[in-house]
């Protein structure tokens, strides 16, 4: 396969990167997972449904993730937002009672419709997220994201991108990392961690994610990979 690097830029006020969220709790993890960003490609092509062969071409290369912190500002806790679900419903409309919530049997739950969740985002963060992919599929990608299908967000759809998130397919991985370091100097930011495929324990905290997309669409697929964490 003639590789090439697919460099991502996410940045925004709030990004949200779930990865093991239950309804009444949903976390982020402290970087952009592969899951997200597979889904971030696919709506820049228009790409619905389960998408496996397209699932198999982004995920089977090299991905890498730096997180970049601001040199002015030590990085932000995360936000949480407190939402109540399934309030303020006419019961006696057939739509709106759709989206009053229910028990896994279909019925009311007891004490009222009404929940309680916690929403968790990263704030002012960037991360430089870079894809080896096959060189046909990314500079396609690197098109659509300059204008894309869908909407693209950073995570939720209320996460909103503040800067052009294709920057451009590179013939090798020290091209991407080198128009990184010019970005990270033009925006104020150094290296914060990274995250890099892999078991490398003696270099950092290995973690294992189940965010490896097989297949979208309703009935949702994924499998895990272990990345490695190193702080700078």
């Amino acid at each position: 396969m003639n590789e090439h690097y697919l460099l991502l830029w996410l940045e925004g006020p709030l990004q949200s990167w779930g990865h093991d969220s239950r309804f009444g709790r949903r976390d982020t993890l402290p970087f952009p997972t592969m899951s997200g960003v597979c889904g971030l490609l696919c709506a820049a092509l228009g790409a619905g449904g389960e998408q496996r062969e397209l699932l198999a071409s982004l995920t089977q290369g090299e991905w890498y993730v730096r997180a970049l912190a601001r040199h002015d500002l030590p990085p932000s806790a995360p936000l949480r937002d407190f939402h109540m679900v399934g309030s303020g419903y006419d019961e006696s409309d057939p739509w709106q009672l759709l989206l009053i919530p229910k028990t896994n049997e279909g019925k009311k739950p007891v004490g009222g419709g009404t929940k309680m969740t916690y929403r968790y985002y990263l704030q002012d963060q960037a991360f430089a997220v870079i894809v080896a992919l096959e060189e046909t599929l990314a500079k396609r990608l690197a098109g659509v994201l300059a204008d894309p299908v869908w909407t693209l967000s950073l995570g939720r759809k209320s996460c909103a991108p503040t800067e052009l998130i294709g920057q451009g397919v590179y013939a090798d991985r020290q091209q991407a990392l080198a128009h990184c370091d010019a970005l990270m100097q033009e925006k104020n930011r150094h290296l914060h961690f990274e995250v890099i495929c892999g078991a490398a324990p003696e270099n950092g905290e290995v973690l294992t994610l189940n965010d490896v997309p097989l297949q979208f669409g309703t009935d949702k697929r994924y499998r895990d990979r272990q990345v490695t964490l190193v702080y700078a």
